[in-house]
């Protein structure tokens, strides 16, 4: 879908950056500076300018209680590295919701409502002991799993903020967790080189993947939920026959990676699977025959983030190089590519339209015209890394993570 009217920085030359007034922003909650994550050594001997002060403050909510992730196009749950979970809600003017007991890395959104103009955050006890590495709700959004590196993930009722479950694995760190597209299974990457799946209604273990040789870095249910595909540090991808839990595919060797996998996305057709890596790489997997039919060259450092567009049939890539390149995957050639001051660690395609969303080590996001390259909209606001980014149900907001202990909302109506 595209805009119609006039885009921020178009009939310009694109270079005029357009900022939210300070009166904009709705409201925002304080940490003390001992709460926060430490910064880099560079950043204690004085650090850069972006370290120092924040000049300019685009988004319209800032959440920040975090010892430092958020998701309901109103429900946003975040979880960080002090072993910490907050679920909060834009359209409410209630407080948070806290998730205790652990400290969260990464901030992931999933929303299901619409946004309004008040927020509420709650805060539930979450019982973990470690690192809450990744958080995301089920796909009815009646769910929220908390997984951790404590080798738990926590099962809360986002109705009754009641903590539903615990499932749990081998006793190893959880990096990532996925839903199943239509049901209560949850599947999730151990350090213990396995993929677990559980039954979330029944708290019950389902299968074991087994296989891997090293940590499970990544991995999801394709689209029709039929497979399972993960990658993993040993620089394999398998897909799995979820019933049987045994390898349908093995990709490795090759004309594959030669290093670890970082990141994956599947088509919605559920027929192809583009994987990153730390070896700059990024290749083209058929599901159905596990041949790598395709490889996107053109980065020159690992590759942090993947995304591929529901409407055009494009992928997009990002990486430590300072670059998003958009490719046409069917041809396997870049349509264009969109040059960052920093290296690229997150991404998130705008719903159907043709725009992408790019968060950068400098603390920036930045909208992106996939048919053009150019940069359509820089939000400032954060003050450290941007760690994840996630798109409301409905397309007008986008929130942003940062290892800054904040997470924000963009307001992106104008992209749909």
């Amino acid at each position: 879908m595209s805009i119609s009217g006039e885009l921020p920085g178009e009939g310009s030359d694109g270079e005029e950056e357009v900022f939210v007034n300070e009166e904009d922003i709705i409201h925002e909650i304080t940490v003390d500076d001992e709460d926060l994550p430490d910064r880099d050594d560079e950043d204690e001997d004085g650090g850069d300018a972006m370290g120092d002060s924040v000049d300019v403050d685009d988004s319209t909510y800032m959440f920040q209680s975090h010892k430092g992730n958020p998701t309901d196009a109103s429900l946003v749950a975040s979880g960080g590295k002090d072993d910490r979970g907050f679920l909060w809600r834009i359209g409410s003017a209630d407080g948070a919701l806290e998730l205790t007991e652990h400290y969260m890395k990464l901030i992931l959104f999933f929303v299901h409502d619409c946004i309004e103009e008040t927020y509420r955050t709650v805060v539930l006890n979450t019982g973990h002991n470690d690192t809450v590495s990744t958080v995301a709700f089920s796909s009815d959004g009646n769910l929220l799993a908390c997984g951790s590196f404590d080798g738990q993930i926590n099962v809360w009722s986002t109705a009754t903020r009641a903590l539903q479950g615990t499932l749990e694995g081998s006793g190893s760190g959880f990096e990532w967790l996925k839903w199943h597209p239509r049901g209560h299974l949850i599947i999730a990457g151990s350090e213990d080189c396995n993929v677990w799946m559980w039954n979330a209604d029944h708290n019950a273990i389902l299968n074991t993947f087994a296989g891997h040789s090293s940590t499970v870095t990544c991995g999801d249910f394709t689209p029709d939920g039929k497979l399972i595909c993960t990658g993993s540090d040993d620089a394999s991808l398998r897909i799995w026959d979820p019933r049987s839990a045994q390898s349908r595919h093995v990709v490795r060797g090759h004309g594959y990676h030669t290093d670890g996998l970082t990141c994956l996305a599947i088509t919605l057709d559920s027929q192809t699977v583009v994987s990153g890596s730390k070896d700059n790489s990024v290749h083209i997997v058929n599901v159905n025959s596990g041949q790598v039919v395709g490889s996107l060259v053109g980065h020159t450092n690992s590759i942090e983030c993947v995304g591929i567009s529901s409407s055009y049939g494009w992928a997009a890539t990002g990486s430590m190089d300072q670059k998003l390149i958009i490719w046409d995957a069917a041809h396997q050639s870049s349509r264009c590519t969109c040059e960052h001051d920093e290296g690229v660690t997150s991404l998130a395609w705008l719903g159907s339209s043709r725009y992408v969303a790019s968060g950068c080590i400098d603390g920036k996001v930045r909208i992106w015209d996939s048919l053009s390259g150019d940069c359509a909209r820089e939000f400032s606001g954060h003050a450290d890394v941007v760690q994840s980014l996630a798109v409301t149900a409905d397309g007008n907001a986008m929130v942003s993570v940062s290892s800054d202990g904040s997470a924000r909302v963009f307001d992106i109506s104008m992209f749909k």
